[in-house]
Parts: C-alpha cells; sequence; structure tokens
C-alpha cells in the first residue's frame, strides 16, 4: 500500500478575499494589456515614420552617403523588433486577464489554473528581458572603462 504525504493530498481553497483580489488584479491587467496593445501600435507608427522620415533625409543630405536612404529601413526594423519584443508580455498579460475573469465567470478551476499558467510566463518573460538588459548594461559599463583605459595610455 503506497502512503501519500500531506502536501501530496493538499488541495487549496480561495476564500472570497483572495476571489475578489485576483478578479481585481485581472480587470487592471486587461485594462494594461489593452494600453500595452496601443503602445504597440504607437512604436509601429513609428517604425513606419521613423523609416520614411530617415529615407527622405538620406536622400536630401549626399553627406550621407550610401548609408542615407538604408537608413530609414534600418530604424523602421529597429523599432519593429521593439514592437515585437513588447508584444510577447502583454500578449501574456491580456490572455490572464480574460482567462480569470473567465474562470470566475464560469467557476472554472481549470480555466484559472491556465490565467496563472499566462501570469507565469508573463513574468518570466519579463524577468529574462531584466536579466539581458542588465547584462547589456553591465557589458556597456565594462567597455567604457576599457576604453577609458585604452585612450588615458595613448
Amino acid at each position: 500500500m503506497e502512503e501519500h504525504s500531506v502536501i501530496e493530498s493538499f488541495e487549496m481553497k480561495l476564500n472570497e478575499s483572495a476571489k475578489d483580489f485576483l478578479k481585481e488584479t485581472a480587470k487592471w491587467a486587461y485594462f494594461l494589456s489593452i494600453l500595452g496593445y496601443i503602445g504597440i501600435g504607437f512604436i509601429i507608427f513609428a517604425a513606419l515614420f521613423a523609416g520614411t522620415l530617415f529615407s527622405a533625409m538620406g536622400k536630401m543630405n549626399p553627406a550621407m552617403g550610401a548609408m542615407g536612404s538604408s537608413f530609414g529601413i534600418v530604424m523602421a526594423v529597429v523599432y519593429f523588433l521593439i514592437a515585437l519584443l513588447y508584444f510577447f508580455p502583454v500578449y501574456y498579460l491580456n490572455k490572464f486577464a480574460s482567462n480569470a475573469k473567465a474562470a470566475f465567470k464560469n467557476n472554472d478551476s481549470d480555466t484559472l489554473t491556465t490565467s496563472l499558467e499566462y501570469l507565469k510566463s508573463h513574468y518570466k518573460y519579463i524577468g529574462i528581458m531584466t536579466v539581458v538588459v542588465f547584462s547589456l548594461y553591465l557589458l556597456m559599463f565594462v567597455g567604457m572603462i576599457v576604453a577609458g583605459i585604452a585612450s588615458s595610455t595613448v
């Protein structure tokens, strides 16, 4: 006969205040995801605008040479990449909010589990991006120190 530990047979229940907190969190998450989608729209608009603006400036200024007209394309691609990076956490937040709202509306614990999985994915993505950005800052800082030492010895 197998023995089950207390932890394996433990089932957590949410009381009314915990449900209310999750419902309110879902509402705010939905609001923030809508603002995030609007922000992504502005970033895409800026990509199109920057692309055409920098291309036109490159064609008007002969001093920019061959890089002039292609600089607009480079800027547009950079803005599109930023919008793509920003899309995933907003998407996960929106899926959390919509699934949480549906879970409480239908009293469905499986849908609530799915919504919490999206919330986990949201925070995991934000955490990884934070580590990547701090690593880039550290590399730039070390590069500046090395460049400062190299230029002072010359």
